[in-house]
C-alpha cells in the first residue's frame, strides 16, 4: 500500500519561504511522477508542480512559475516543494500526489492521481 506523507506547513508572513516535502513509503518513489496541488478556502483543489520519474518533465502553474521549485530524491523516496516570495493567495492546504509511470492521463488533473497525501496546511498572512 502505497503512503504519503507531506508536511512543513505552517504560519509565514508575505514574502517568506517554505519547503514542504512529501515522504512516500510502500513503494519506491521512482515508480512514480510526482506533483503538488494546492485547495484555497473555498476553492477547488487545482495543480501546482509536477516532476517525471527521473527528476525531467518538470511543469508549474502560471500562478507559481519562478517562485516555487519541485525537486525529488528517488533514493530518499521524498519529494519536496520549495516556495519563495509567498504571497496571501498562495494560502491553501497543499497536497502530494503521486501518478505511476506510463499513465495515460494528465499529471495536473486530479483523473490523472493514483495515491494523495493528507494535505499540509500552509497560511500566508499580509
Amino acid at each position: 500500500q502505497v503512503q504519503l506523507e507531506d508536511s512543513g506547513g505552517g504560519l509565514v508572513l508575505a514574502g517568506d519561504s517554505l519547503t514542504l516535502s512529501c515522504a512516500v513509503s510502500g513503494s519506491t518513489l521512482s515508480s512514480y511522477s510526482m506533483a503538488w496541488f494546492r485547495a484555497a478556502p473555498g476553492k477547488e483543489r487545482e495543480f501546482v508542480a509536477a516532476i517525471g520519474w527521473n527528476g525531467g518533465r518538470i511543469s508549474y502553474a502560471d500562478s507559481v512559475k519562478g517562485r516555487f521549485t519541485i525537486s525529488r530524491d528517488n533514493a530518499k523516496n521524498t519529494a519536496s516543494l520549495e516556495m519563495n516570495t509567498l504571497k496571501p493567495e498562495d494560502t491553501a492546504v497543499y497536497y502530494c500526489a503521486a501518478q505511476v509511470n506510463g499513465s495515460a492521463y494528465p499529471i495536473n488533473k486530479d483523473y490523472g492521481i493514483e495515491y494523495w497525501g493528507k494535505g499540509t496546511l500552509v497560511t500566508v498572512s499580509s
